[in-house]
């Protein structure tokens, strides 16, 4: 996700309310969660100008209010939300899908709350998606542009032919999970479009959804062929436009997640060590072209096997995952971590000068110096040590091994330290 977001809990039980909030701490990064049990509580949130609630997690039924009541009023203020309830009968699922909810989840203990917490992830990765349309009608652009904000998708870009959506593609910035286009258009047709866009993108990260009012036989089986995700005749019923772009976003989810798994640690949910050297490779080419600056920075944890050795593997595994919990909460979003093995950590920061990264590491240090977990029976605190290279190399082999000698030498000159290796 881009910019921090605001999720909206609302349940009267306060352990599903608890529960629901832990897991979506943990699960999503850059939030803030606002956690209440009742609708006098909730309301006064929504109304607070001072924020704004990308998605709400509602329970239907409330005390002192009418059912529905929370949901009704959330809608009426454009928030895009989740319904929990105990049952669902054939009257309250026309009432639900009437008043246009992302979803209604049955509350089954730990099923519904994984799924309520997967909806919420969806949810917000959508609204950071950038979508494309393209159309040489301005009449349709505005039509559909009036849909995809009804569905929370607010970064649309659009372009009135396919040459001019192609050099969209391949020069902006903007990193787009889907394309609409008209088939019909001057310049480069739809077809084209899509057989360009399959020459450089592949269906898993850019989706491409055709619609035409073309009334050819077979012009969706050669869409299909050509590369493109899905496809819609005009004219269409909105709901059906709505059920496509839905299903194919929730497939784009899918596979990220799928490739995103195979670039983490299993145990601590941070990027491993082949993710990282594929990135930093990229981030180090780049900067090379600039002539800036970056940090390499070697962390490891202070006396881990004396940890294990006294207290087990298990309560060794929670503070490897608490370093990554700590370091989550004081780097930047934009930073590289990764955990490299065992108890040792690499980071990458780019647009940072010296003193901001002696600054940043200083705070760190002391953070865990300050830092006592209860696990279990135990009591348990340790330190780290800090390497850290500043400058550039070239190569990113060469800034590493220089932050793991500095880091050698605060494992050798007494640990809990930084040491700064500049060029």
């Amino acid at each position: 996700m881009n910019e921090k977001k605001t999720v909206l809990i609302v349940d009267d039980d306060p352990v599903i309310l608890n529960i629901l909030k832990d897991k979506l701490q943990v699960r999503l990064k850059n939030i803030d969660i606002i956690a209440v049990l009742s609708y006098k509580e909730a309301v006064k949130h929504i109304l607070d100008k001072s924020k704004t609630i990308s998605v709400a997690v509602l329970d239907l039924n409330l005390p002192e209010v009418e059912n529905c009541a929370i949901v009704e009023y959330a809608l009426k203020k454009d928030i895009p939300s989740i319904v929990l309830t105990v049952s669902v009968n054939q009257n309250l699922k026309a009432i639900l899908l009437k008043n246009k909810v992302l979803e209604y989840i049955v509350k089954d203990g730990r099923k519904g709350i994984d799924a309520t917490i997967a909806r919420v992830e969806r949810e917000l990765q959508n609204q950071d998606r950038f979508i494309l349309l393209v159309d040489d009608s301005s009449v349709q652009l505005a039509i559909t542009i009036k849909i995809l904000k009804k569905m929370h998708l607010k970064n649309i870009i659009t372009a009135s032919n396919g040459m001019e959506a192609y050099g969209i593609l391949l020069n902006s910035e903007k990193n787009f999970s889907m394309v609409i286009t008209d088939y019909n258009m001057p310049k480069m047709d739809g077809m084209d479009l899509t057989l360009k866009i399959r020459e450089k993108f592949d269906k898993d990260e850019l989706c491409v959804i055709v619609l035409s009012g073309d009334e050819k036989q077979k012009l969706s089986s050669q869409f299909i062929s050509m590369g493109a995700n899905d496809f819609l005749n005009k004219p269409y019923d909105e709901s059906d436009l709505v059920t496509r772009i839905n299903s194919n976003l929730e497939l784009i989810n899918l596979f990220e997640k799928i490739k995103d798994m195979a670039n983490r640690d299993f145990l601590t949910g941070a990027y491993n060590r082949r993710y990282f050297y594929q990135s930093a490779e990229n981030i180090v080419q780049k900067i090379q072209n600039k002539n800036n600056n970056i940090s390499i920075v070697m962390l490891d944890i202070d006396k881990f096997k004396n940890i294990n050795d006294t207290y087990g593997h298990s309560i060794g595994d929670v503070v490897i995952t608490r370093v990554v919990h700590i370091l989550n909460e004081n780097l930047r979003s934009n930073d590289l971590m990764a955990r490299f093995g065992g108890e040792e950590f690499c980071i990458l920061l780019e647009d940072i000068s010296l003193k901001e990264v002696e600054e940043l590491f200083e705070n760190i240090k002391k953070v865990f110096e300050e830092t006592r977990m209860q696990i279990d029976q135990f009591s348990v605190q340790f330190t780290i040590s800090i390497g850290i290279f500043y400058g550039f190399e070239n190569t990113l082999e060469k800034m590493i091994k220089k932050s793991d000698d500095s880091l050698y030498f605060c494992k050798n000159n007494g640990r809990n330290q930084i040491a700064i290796n500049k060029v």
